[in-house]
């Protein structure tokens, strides 16, 4: 799905994360291309990847440092407005 904030309302992107995740449970497999902090927001790390271009190629790309904020109780949406996903500027 292509940039899911472009056609809802943004406090549907909490209920559409979650819609996808339970179609992921049952075994389905869904791919979202956003820049929505909100839809990150509502996102579980391990649900995300994203990608960056390096030397001609895209990569997908994780961050430790991410995932020790998360459990401090940040969430990723605003992480990314932060500057803190690697490779992958917010603006």
């Amino acid at each position: 799905m292509e940039e899911p904030e472009n056609q809802l309302y943004p406090d549907l992107l909490w209920e559409l994360a979650e819609e996808f995740r339970s179609y992921a449970l049952r075994g389905g497999q869904v791919f979202v291309s956003t820049h929505s902090p909100d839809f990150l927001n509502a996102c579980e790390l391990e649900e995300v990847f994203w990608m960056s271009k390096q030397e001609g190629r895209s990569t997908a790309r994780d961050n430790e440092q991410l995932a020790a904020f998360m459990v401090e109780g940040d969430q990723m949406g605003y992480l990314w407005k932060q500057g803190f996903f690697d490779g992958v500027s917010p603006r």
